[in-house]
């Protein structure tokens, strides 16, 4: 099985998952793949403030400018294009020992409909997860 995840939507995913009821091994292997979400998030955060340095201003000391606590962007359409690129990459989870947190996580979504009613934006991430999952089947 393999799970591919946008980078623009792991925070939603983790949030999602994070505030189902679980016991046992569903809450561990919810607890995993949050923290590999997690663990993803981290770097395309960094990702975010390197591509903001690459994109800003520099001052008379060779440093990214900043004003009002934010990166001196030069040309924001640059930066956000890359930006946007960046959130579209997707984080992939496959195969080894992942196998066993994949199936859990997967049968906790699809089984949560018993459950759970979703609303708004969780809806539409609930549905967006289930597609992922449903679509890295082998």
């Amino acid at each position: 099985m393999q799970v591919k995840i946008e980078n623009a939507k792991l925070g939603q995913a983790a949030d999602l998952l994070f505030n189902l009821s679980l016991k046992g091994k569903q809450s561990r292997h919810r607890t995993k793949f949050i923290k590999v979400l997690n663990e993803r998030l981290k770097e395309v955060e960094e990702q975010r403030v390197q591509l903001a340095k690459e994109h800003s201003r520099i001052d008379d000391k060779g440093e990214p400018q900043v004003v009002d606590g934010k990166f001196d962007i030069m040309v924001m359409e640059d930066f956000q294009k890359d930006l946007k690129e960046l959130y579209k990459e997707e984080l992939v989870i496959e195969g080894g020992d992942a196998q066993g947190m994949l199936k859990t996580v997967k049968d906790i979504l699809l089984k949560s409909l018993e459950d759970k009613e979703w609303e708004g934006q969780e809806a539409v991430i609930y549905d967006y997860l289930c597609d992922q999952f449903e679509g890295g089947e082998e």
